[in-house]
């Protein structure tokens, strides 16, 4: 079942998406709302709306984000995107790291800049190293008697609530910078998101995991008509499971929480910037428009334009180290 959020007129709706038609949930239901009374509960929920049979053309609507998550967590899974992309970041020759390999890492992003399939991106002022990156994002759900605080890897695995398509947009070139820091990133990253264009909920892929709990979903990004990558959801390093369990550790994942895969390999251009040495292909550029489709979920759509031109950021001031007045 799809879950989506839109704008009907200036009517802000959450509801279902059957077909080619939009079927909303009564005033004032969030698709939140829906996470935290849980999959089953959604479930039934949406049969019975669609059932009622008010639905409204879907291309009657503008889709936006799914959900606003109360937090975003974006891990690194893949090893060969890993491999690719150390270089053009860091600056740095070498393999993958061996910490890599000893357990799944993740970084926060915002949950205040995210943009829906077919929003027009900003490129930062001043970035001439704009990049995609290809992923799909786990959505969590409440789960009767849970917390969602240390979660084996099968518990986690139903905390799942569904899954949706994440392109974490990235201006490399204030990446790099702020990396050379060891923190972050941060401004080259939380200027936007693409979250969508809706979430299918995970009882449509339950059938499809493998023995270890990979998903063997194909994943495409394309420039301008032109596919640049291709992948399997199933390459991560670890399954899905796994990531929420992480996530859990010595902590809690929430009803709402998205947590991204990180990038498929070949699933963006700061990849191929590192195995090529150069940044070839070029950047992106205004204009440019970046697809990105996943078997089973959908397609996200975003065309760049030019940003703001924002005043330069004042340098550290170079203080005496005094401990009194």
């Amino acid at each position: 079942m799809k879950i989506a959020t839109w704008l009907h007129g200036d009517v802000r709706q959450s509801g279902f998406v059957e077909g080619d038609r939009a079927y909303p949930l009564e005033a004032g239901v969030t698709v939140l709302d829906l996470a935290n009374a849980g999959l089953a509960s959604a479930l039934q929920r949406g049969r019975e709306t669609i059932d009622a049979g008010d639905g409204v053309p879907l291309d009657a609507v503008r889709l936006l984000p799914p959900l606003t998550p109360p937090a975003m967590r974006d891990f690194v899974a893949f090893e060969e995107h890993v491999e690719g992309v150390v270089r053009s970041v860091s600056g740095e020759a070498g393999g993958v790291a061996a910490e890599w390999y000893e357990a799944p890492t993740f970084y926060f992003t915002n949950p205040h800049t995210l943009r829906a399939t077919g929003e027009e991106i900003a490129i930062p002022g001043g970035s001439q190293a704009m990049d995609f990156e290809l992923e799909v994002a786990a959505v969590i759900g409440r789960v009767s008697g849970s917390d969602g605080a240390n979660l084996s890897p099968a518990e986690a695995r139903q905390h799942i609530f569904g899954y949706t398509i994440l392109n974490d947009w990235s201006a490399r070139d204030l990446q790099r910078r702020e990396m050379k820091v060891n923190l972050g990133p941060c401004k080259g990253k939380d200027f936007a998101s693409t979250l969508g264009p809706w979430i299918v909920t995970a009882d449509e892929f339950e059938a499809l995991h493998d023995d270890e709990g990979f998903l063997p979903l194909v994943m495409t990004v394309s420039i301008n008509g032109e596919e640049f990558g291709r992948d399997l959801l199933s390459n991560m390093g670890w399954p899905f499971a796994e990531l929420v369990a992480y996530a859990a550790r010595n902590s809690r994942v929430l009803p709402g929480d998205v947590l991204g895969c990180g990038t498929a390999g070949g699933g963006c251009l700061a990849e191929a910037w590192g195995r090529n040495g150069a940044q070839t292909p070029s950047p992106l550029r205004a204009g440019d428009v970046v697809r990105m489709e996943v078997e089973g979920i959908g397609a996200i759509e975003n065309r760049l334009v030019e940003g703001v031109t924002l005043p330069p950021v004042p340098r550290a001031r170079v203080r005496t180290r005094a401990r009194a007045r």
